[in-house]
């Protein structure tokens, strides 16, 4: 008699692992999916509101809205720039100096778990940190610096006392050039410690399910402490590099000028069909930058089962 073969461990792995993101593939076909398709409709069309039944109609005007942001708006492309340069600055930053937190907060220390929390605060606190940034902004303009500062101040997220830092240095009578440059940074910095705190966590984790047996026998082989990080712990928490790269660049587009321009030109303008083309055109640049540099760094994962 022939014998029913059962599922390997392999195909039993893909099934739980299809299990536990089947909420997600529900959410996505549920909610997500007719939206984009709307989306795509709206792009290819100019929508005109109208009251009664339906409340707008559309008429197919093809690639006429793609054509009018990259070709006759002021300025699309300039922000379009912009922010994927602020993403090819921002992502490996954010990634690199979250993995050498985790490193930090993974060891033993008093303290640990309140250092952790503070570190997780902004996500937390995120909308709270906005607006208090928009204020600092508004008030260092009222207050006489240069128009650059004012803009870097304003586009800081991290709820940094920005205000605090231009005074002083105006006080100082430093150059604009120099001010614009130490604001700058500051903002920077601030940016990317209150973008971390999911990395963080990621991270941590990662570390915490590397075993413990790996690093004896790295031990017991002479290994230094640089040669069981690149030998050990980055080739195990690999695979999370790409989860955190991921996340952070959907994060840093979601909270880029380019998504705010594509709010402002559909509920301020009422373009709808130029908004959606913006937003259409941001999804397949995320995608593409995916896609890259995740399948780049695929080559060289190492999955440990």
């Amino acid at each position: 008699m022939n014998k029913k073969k059962g599922l390997t461990l392999t195909g039993k792995r893909a099934v739980v692992g299809l299990l536990f993101i089947s909420p997600w593939i529900i959410g996505f076909l549920a909610f997500y999916v007719r939206s984009f398709i709307m989306t795509i409709q709206f792009a290819l069309s100019e929508v005109t509101i109208t009251p009664g039944v339906g409340g707008y109609s559309l008429r197919f005007v093809a690639l006429e809205n793609f054509v009018y942001e990259f070709t006759k708006h002021p300025q699309f492309s300039q922000t379009l720039v912009t922010s994927l340069q602020d993403i090819l600055i921002d992502v490996p930053l954010i990634v690199f100096f979250s993995l050498f937190m985790a490193l930090l907060l993974n060891k033993k220390f008093p303290g640990r778990t309140l250092v952790r929390a503070i570190f997780f605060i902004p996500v937390i606190m995120n909308a709270d940190a906005i607006v208090s940034a928009i204020e600092m902004a508004r008030s260092a303009m009222m207050g006489g610096v240069s128009s650059t500062s004012a803009a870097i101040a304003e586009s800081s997220s991290s709820g940094v006392n920005m205000e605090y830092y231009l005074s002083l240095f105006k006080e100082l009578a430093l150059p604009d050039s120099l001010l614009d440059y130490v604001v700058g940074a500051i903002g920077r910095i601030s940016d990317i410690i209150s973008a971390s705190g999911v990395q963080i966590v990621i991270f941590i984790a990662a570390l915490q399910s590397i075993p413990s047996s790996l690093y004896e026998v790295a031990k017991i082989e002479g290994a230094t402490g640089y040669e069981t990080f690149w030998k050990v712990t980055f080739p195990m928490v690999l695979p999370h590099i790409i989860t955190n790269i991921v996340y952070t660049v959907v994060d840093s587009f979601t909270n880029s000028q380019i998504v705010d321009m594509a709010y402002e030109t559909a509920y301020k303008e009422q373009m709808w069909g130029l908004s959606s083309a913006m937003s259409l055109t941001t999804t397949v640049l995320v995608c593409v930058i995916l896609g890259v540099v995740c399948g780049l760094i695929q080559k060289r994962t190492f999955y440990y089962n």
